[in-house]
């Protein structure tokens, strides 16, 4: 027994894995894009399953898969069709989509790939032969009718990055911004020294430093709300070249009423569909503010590095979580592991938005953008990584955050900059001197103007009060 089967398609016959459910046009572009043995990701074969699920029950409501055109289908095949399509859309048949991501620039393999799984897989639940040659459920006739690889293809991109979104890191982003927003709450009343140009300045509570954490990610949560909204427009309807060729006028609303239903994001159908098909700018938007979310992650993660920097030598206001030995050479050394993790990530995702903006830019010529795949499979891979390393810094390294109550208090003392809130009592020039006398000698601002009676006792006292510094005042 051979371990492959011969398929045909418009090009001639093709080797074919013999238990494949895909076919010729599948096993030719493996073939001809050995590339980088990176296969689709598993979030966009499933929102094409999606897609094409949508599709059908569009056109059976229609009336156009069991009409009075080329091959019409019984109300059993379309059944069986739907289930297929189902199937596919749940991820039980992802060994069955092996074409690089690296390939022909509008999705045609690829789509065909879920066509011909589609096809034979809906044969087969029918009760009939998948391996023969004629194809009762056709993969172009039915599976793929009304439609073009140039608007189902982007389709299902805008229906993987949104559901991507929603359901993945939405949520990851949300714990993060409570985390943040429990510790801010908890570390309310603990004084430390601000810190701008990485040089000391007034004293603000730890509570406020995270809880500008904190507010980062709720500015992350919105911008990921409007990634989403960024790609809610669908192409389909539009077919080849956005014209609607061969396609019934009011299918490309019916699929994206499907395809909100089924996953309650308010999916529409294109405004323009010339535009729709064309151009990914609404791709490009959506993967800019993944890397203004990226940029934020990294900024947070930073930030909390240096403030556990040390333990002796560092700031050491806040204690991170020990995880795993830091060093090779160096005993007892443990370093800020998950921080370090989270900020490559972001510096990835960052560098997947220059892939997206040229894709974006010079990938759309007249009626369609042949950078596809590449922009879906990138954009996918942002989130992913964006989602799992959140997820991972909130569970190891967010929550388990202490504050170094000694550490942070210490410095607010000896900070020079306490002498700011002497400005308004005796002005800026006067409190300059002192700031520098206070260095030059080592003594800090409250003991020099104790020495130089330079306030009343009370009044230096209620100036000096590093709590109400942390607040404005009349």
């Amino acid at each position: 027994m051979t371990d492959y089967r011969i398929e045909k398609d418009s090009m001639g016959e093709v080797q074919v894995p013999a238990q494949a459910y895909y076919g010729a046009q599948t096993q030719r572009a493996v073939e001809n894009f050995p590339i980088s043995g990176w296969p689709l990701h598993p979030e966009l074969i499933h929102a094409m399953g999606l897609v094409k699920l949508a599709c059908a029950t569009a056109n059976r409501d229609l009336g156009k898969l069991t009409g009075s055109g080329k091959n019409p289908l019984d109300d059993v095949q379309v059944t069986a069709l739907i289930d297929a399509c189902r199937e596919v859309a749940d991820g039980k048949h992802d060994d069955q989509f092996p074409i690089d991501v690296f390939q022909t620039g509008s999705g045609t393999s690829s789509n065909m790939n879920v066509n011909e799984v589609i096809s034979n897989r809906a044969i087969e639940i029918n009760g009939g032969d998948r391996f023969e040659a004629a194809k009762p459920v056709h993969p172009n006739d039915h599976v793929n009718m009304g439609q073009s690889t140039n608007d189902t293809f982007p389709t299902a991109i805008h229906v993987a990055v949104a559901r991507s979104i929603k359901q993945n890191l939405l949520p990851a982003l949300q714990r993060f911004a409570t985390v943040l927003s429990d510790k801010a709450k908890e570390w309310d009343q603990i004084i430390k020294i601000g810190r701008t140009h990485l040089a000391d300045a007034t004293p603000l509570r730890l509570g406020q430093e995270f809880g500008g954490f904190a507010r980062q990610l709720t500015l992350s949560i919105e911008r990921a709300e409007r990634a989403i909204n960024a790609v809610l427009e669908l192409p389909v309807g539009g077919t080849a070249v956005g014209s609607g060729i061969n396609t019934h006028p009011e299918f490309g609303g019916r699929v994206a009423k499907v395809l909100a239903e089924e996953l309650m994001i308010p999916f529409v159908d294109a405004a323009d569909h010339f535009e729709a098909n064309a151009q990914r700018d609404g791709l490009v938007e959506c993967h800019g503010q993944l890397k203004a979310i990226a940029t934020t992650l990294f900024n947070v993660a930073n930030n909390i590095r240096w403030l556990g920097s040390g333990p002796r030598c560092g700031f050491y206001e806040v204690k991170i979580p020990d995880l795993q030995p830091g060093s090779s050479i160096m005993p007892g050394k443990v370093n800020p592991v998950m921080c370090e993790s989270l900020m490559q990530v972001a510096t990835r995702v960052m560098g997947n938005d220059g892939c997206l903006t040229v894709c974006g830019a010079g990938g759309g010529q007249f009626q369609l953008n042949i950078m596809m795949p590449v922009m879906g499979q990138t954009t996918l891979e942002s989130i992913s990584l964006l989602t799992g390393a959140t997820n991972a810094f909130v569970d190891l390294c967010a929550e388990g955050l202490e504050a170094n109550v000694e550490a942070c208090e210490a410095g607010v003392e000896k900070s020079l900059s306490m002498v700011t809130s002497l400005n308004p009592h005796i002005g800026y020039e006067r409190a300059a001197a002192l700031a520098k006398e206070a260095f030059k000698s080592g003594k800090t601002i409250r003991e020099l103007c104790t020495e130089q009676n330079v306030l009343p006792p009370d009044v230096l006292k209620e100036a000096l009060d590093p709590m109400s510094m942390t607040e404005p005042h009349a």
